[in-house]
């Protein structure tokens, strides 16, 4: 029986950079903001439509973004979307890690 070796890299970090994605350090930022949106709306025991009345948008852009689908949805517009939520969003700017600059989310 032949097994077929298997190839992995050890990712960077970012799945988006790893793919090779334009703006993979935006993506990835968006991706968590979006996701601290999801587990406060899930903390909050909210329904998309009452999430979709407090972020003033309609039932399915909320969906679509409890999906990842984050097309349309910018940075500025995803941290605003978690103050309504009752989140505070902190933006810190320091000297680049490791030689690489670029955008992270850290929720506390």
């Amino acid at each position: 029986m032949r097994t077929k070796e298997i190839r992995a890299e050890q990712s960077s970090g970012n799945v988006f950079a790893d793919l090779k994605l334009p703006n993979a350090d935006e993506a990835l930022a968006k991706a968590e903001l979006a996701r601290q949106i999801s587990i406060v709306i899930e903390k909050k025991g909210l329904s998309q439509t009452k999430a979709a009345k407090l972020l003033g948008i309609d039932q399915p852009k909320v969906s679509a973004l409890l999906r990842g689908r984050l097309e349309g949805f910018s940075t500025d517009r995803l941290i605003r979307f978690l103050n309504a939520l009752g989140r505070e969003v902190e933006i810190v700017v320091r000297t680049a890690r490791r030689g690489h600059a670029g955008v992270r989310v850290v929720a506390a």
